[in-house]
């Protein structure tokens, strides 16, 4: 254990701390705007077709939660000189860092912003992630607020991503695109199952990239069915993306617990 590992350790928790500050301004605790109100509502449900529906981002509780959880366990002495903790701890503060700075961008700055952050956030959280595999948890505490908490963050920007980007070109837009926004939403759809299916795939099946993007994805479809813009096409294909991206994890991760229990008899 050296300095460098306790500075790695306060950078993580000075990483959350600033995240839970901008996201308590984000709510409108500290007297800020709440972001469904910012940029015009450009942000909120009802800002663009795929737009989730409001409840879809409680999942940040659970993330958040998990952060949380994470930064405090990160703390303990005997996670000091983890060599795991060496190769993920700045690239999850990071990701926690981003977190915080699209909240601020998007009270502060302009929506074209939050796009560049989230992207930024996104490709961030994509490394980590990657890095989560390559590096072999140790024990339940590492393989859940590490590869859990950062494969929910992942699933559930990789969402966000797309709904602040359709969020960014509806303001930017003009009336007529709307006459193809059913076509365009279904596409962009199946990219989102193709990028699901390779972060399930690229990660040996961990569910919980999946269990986000199904979350987000049910309540894109509970937003086009129940709520205005309507969109019976996008809202069945949100339905039927959810559906392969959750089975296939399913499916994926029960076929690696047998392969692994047939490698271990043998």
């Amino acid at each position: 254990m050296t300095a460098r590992d306790l500075a790695r350790q306060i950078v993580v928790i000075s990483a959350f701390c600033f995240m839970i500050v901008a996201a308590m301004v984000g709510t409108g605790l500290f007297g800020g705007t709440p972001v469904q109100d910012l940029q015009g509502g450009a942000l909120d449900q009802d800002g663009s077709y795929l737009a989730p529906a409001r409840p879809a981002f409680s999942i940040w509780t659970a993330i958040y939660v998990g952060l949380f959880a994470y930064t405090v366990w990160q703390a303990l002495p005997r996670q000091r000189g983890s060599e795991r903790q060496r190769a993920l701890g700045y690239l999850i503060a990071g990701t926690m860092a981003l977190n915080g700075l699209w909240l601020v961008t998007a009270q502060f700055g302009s929506l074209a912003l939050t796009v560049l952050a989230i992207i930024v956030l996104l490709a961030l959280l994509g490394v980590t992630f990657h890095r989560t595999v390559i590096e072999p948890a140790d024990g339940w505490a590492d393989r859940l607020l590490v590869d859990g908490v950062t494969g929910l963050h992942l699933g559930w920007v990789t969402l966000a991503t797309v709904a602040n980007i359709a969020a960014w070109l509806t303001s930017i837009g003009t009336p007529d695109w709307e006459a193809s926004a059913d076509l365009w939403g279904v596409v962009v759809l199946i990219v989102v199952a193709a990028v699901g299916l390779g972060i399930e795939a690229a990660s040996h099946w961990r569910i919980a990239p999946a269990l986000a993007l199904a979350w987000g994805l049910g309540w894109l479809a509970v937003g086009r069915l129940a709520g205005e813009p309507h969109s019976t096409a996008i809202g069945v294909a949100a339905i039927i993306v959810a559906v392969v991206v959750l089975g296939a994890a399913l499916v994926g991760t029960v076929l690696r617990e047998a392969t692994a229990v047939r490698n271990a008899e043998v």
